[in-house]
């Protein structure tokens, strides 16, 4: 977790995501690199007749925008004893952002403040970007200020690839905490949770199994139940081992948390 990624913003959950950011940096000895995102297609409208219209005013005003959060996030990090780099992109922020991951080890990103909120970025960032990035993604509670590294973690295993992968990449966020596999109903997938625990003690990491009967909840509402129990610090799982779309029109846990979770998650696909 040497090279770490940031969506950065203006949004009132920037600064947890960046101090979480700082915190990883210094237990990984890591390098933050904060990326700013304007979509500036935006600004770029055309007309039936093949006419192109600029909206030169709120494209300078978004340009100036962005370049004043530079310098507030440039003085801000002149302040911490962690390497960094800002970085400023054209694209809507899930490209922009995976294209920036691609020589990164982990993606910091902010879950919505509820169900339906738009302003802290799209609903489902988090799910998407772990979607089509190629590392993890640690996606925050709007309210976050820290990652606490003693509470226990929750790993949410329904034996899929993806489960596999979110385990592999949690590894450095599980040593030295209590860890916890959770299958729920007897779902195990194409791998037993045994294995997942096999593969964590190789790594010096103990974990504990679990399996919770389903009963009349959905399982992702059992999850966070768990969690609740736990005095969870982070939930890991992989992200849609069903279908993108099927997990839109149906559910499914993915979408669950990452759009009013209320844990710290870390994602893969």
């Amino acid at each position: 977790m040497r090279s770490i990624l940031v969506h950065a913003d203006s949004d009132a959950a920037s600064e947890g995501r960046l101090q979480v950011a700082l915190d990883c940096a210094r237990r990984f000895e890591g390098h933050v690199s904060l990326l700013i995102a304007t979509p500036l297609r935006e600004f770029v409208s055309f007309d039936p007749f093949g006419g192109t219209y600029f909206a030169a005013e709120a494209l300078a005003k978004a340009q100036a925008d962005d370049l004043a959060l530079e310098s507030r996030l440039a003085d801000r990090l002149a302040k911490e004893d962690v390497p960094w780099d800002i970085e400023m992109a054209d694209g809507e922020i899930v490209s922009a952002l995976s294209g920036a991951a691609t020589l990164a080890d982990l993606a910091i990103v902010s879950l919505p403040k509820a169900k339906g909120d738009f302003r802290s970025g799209p609903p489902m960032l988090a799910g998407d970007l772990a979607l089509t990035a190629s590392v993890p993604v640690l996606a925050l509670p709007q309210d976050s200020k820290a990652l606490d590294f003693d509470k226990p973690a929750l790993i949410a295993w329904n034996g899929s690839p993806e489960a596999a992968h979110a385990v592999r990449a949690a590894v450095p966020f599980l040593k030295g905490r209590p860890v916890v596999i959770v299958t729920i109903g007897g779902d195990e997938g194409d791998f037993a949770a045994e294995e997942a625990a096999r593969y964590l003690s190789r790594h010096g990491i103990h974990a504990e199994l679990r399996a919770i009967e389903r009963g009349v909840e959905t399982p992702e509402e059992r999850i966070e139940k768990e969690a609740d129990a736990l005095g969870a610090g982070l939930i890991v799982m992989g992200a849609f081992g069903r279908s993108r779309l099927r997990e839109t029109i149906f559910g499914g846990a993915t979408q669950y948390l990452v759009t009013g979770g209320r844990y710290p998650l870390l994602l893969a696909h």
